[in-house]
């Protein structure tokens, strides 16, 4: 089993390779065909939602840069 990855896009989508499945709010798994990578949409434009179809080119922006979350609260 591979590890999962996701990665926050610069002005786009989040991009999710390796072994996942994803569900709807019910719980029903979308068929991936056999997808190791998909990107999910971030902007809410996509017509194909969750996933991305490159709708938030010139729409979107965010500049992705990783940083530390606070302590988790107990």
């Amino acid at each position: 089993m591979s590890k999962t990855k996701l990665t926050v896009n610069s002005n786009g989508s989040l991009r999710v390779e390796g072994d996942f499945e994803i569900v709807d709010k019910e719980g029903n798994v979308y068929g991936l065909g056999g997808r190791e990578l998909v990107s999910i949409c971030r902007c809410g434009l996509s017509k194909n939602k969750p996933f991305c179809d490159g709708a938030h080119k010139g729409h979107f922006e965010h500049d992705a840069q990783a940083f530390d979350l606070p302590p988790k609260k107990q």
